[in-house]
């Protein structure tokens, strides 16, 4: 692979990563345009582990508020306004463990799915984003009808339409579903615990920060998995061409990551399945 290559496919993991296309189907697809089979896994969670940088650097405030609030339960000194953080925490916790079994059991099938089957998947992830804009969108109509009628109100009367500013332990269940279900080249992990959390009534600016919270622990864990190739990957890449990517995938991640909580808090996460379905059609008939 050619550091040129590497740049390519950085800049790529770091748009698709955030945005919700699904940046392992767009490897994929690109990596076999490219003839290049034979790149390790671990390559891809190098790009991944360079965008997971982009993550904490863009919510380093709201990870740091989390670990001081553990760090008071733990000590026993937590207060009041702890509570919705402890929700949040113990809903990652869950989404991270139900991610991981489906992680697991999906591991060996992800390799050997076929360029159609990937393609197919953007259709699946662009009808998704429809859907959870559609319901989100009613939701908020609810919320803003309760909020008319009783400011004091809003959270206490309807759970699924409230929007509390907080993700409970049912709904982190559900969400990290979602998000292992992502781990299928062609569904978007973003899009998909997005549109979890949007489709189980979290509020619009707090599904988007959960959703790349949420995928902290997931990247992590698939590095740590896969460092048993890292001297095949050295050999067949060569570290220049990874430093490359790597930075890449940070710098347009970041970026990406910026523009994409700005489309989440608006509601218009229907826009990218206009880009999703002609590319899965083309790339069924294509391949």
């Amino acid at each position: 692979m050619s550091v040129f290559q590497s740049i390519f496919l950085g800049i790529l993991q770091g748009i698709a990563e955030f945005l919700p296309i699904s940046s392992s189907g767009h490897l994929a697809v690109a990596q076999r345009l490219f003839a290049l089979e034979d790149v390790p896994l671990l390559f891809d969670i190098f790009l991944h582990l360079a965008t997971l940088g982009a993550v904490v650097l863009f919510f380093h405030k709201t990870i740091i508020r989390l670990f001081c609030v553990l760090g008071r339960w733990l000590t026993r000194k937590s207060r009041e306004e702890d509570k919705s953080d402890l929700s949040m925490i113990v809903a990652l916790l869950l989404g991270t463990f139900i991610t991981g079994v489906i992680g697991i059991f999906f591991s060996d099938i992800v390799p050997t799915i076929p360029e159609k089957i990937i393609c197919g998947g953007f259709i699946v992830t662009a009808l998704i984003l429809i859907l959870s804009d559609f319901v989100d969108s009613k939701n908020q109509k609810k919320r803003e009808a309760l909020g008319t009628q009783n400011d004091e109100k809003v959270v206490a009367t309807d759970g699924a339409v409230a929007g509390a500013q907080t993700v409970k332990p049912w709904q982190g269940l559900l969400i990290g579903f979602a998000q292992g279900l992502g781990v299928l080249p062609g569904i978007s992990r973003s899009g998909s615990t997005i549109a979890g959390a949007l489709l189980c009534g979290v509020d619009r600016k707090i599904a988007g920060e959960f959703s790349f919270l949420l995928s902290i622990p997931a990247i992590l864990g698939a590095f740590i998995l896969e460092l048993k190739d890292f001297g095949s990957m050295s050999s067949s890449i060569g570290v220049e061409a990874v430093i490359a990517g790597c930075v890449a995938a940070f710098l347009s991640g970041f970026f990406a990551l910026s523009v994409l909580m700005k489309i989440i808090k608006k509601g218009h996460l229907q826009w990218f399945a206009l880009y999703l379905i002609p590319v899965g059609i083309l790339g069924i008939i294509f391949f």
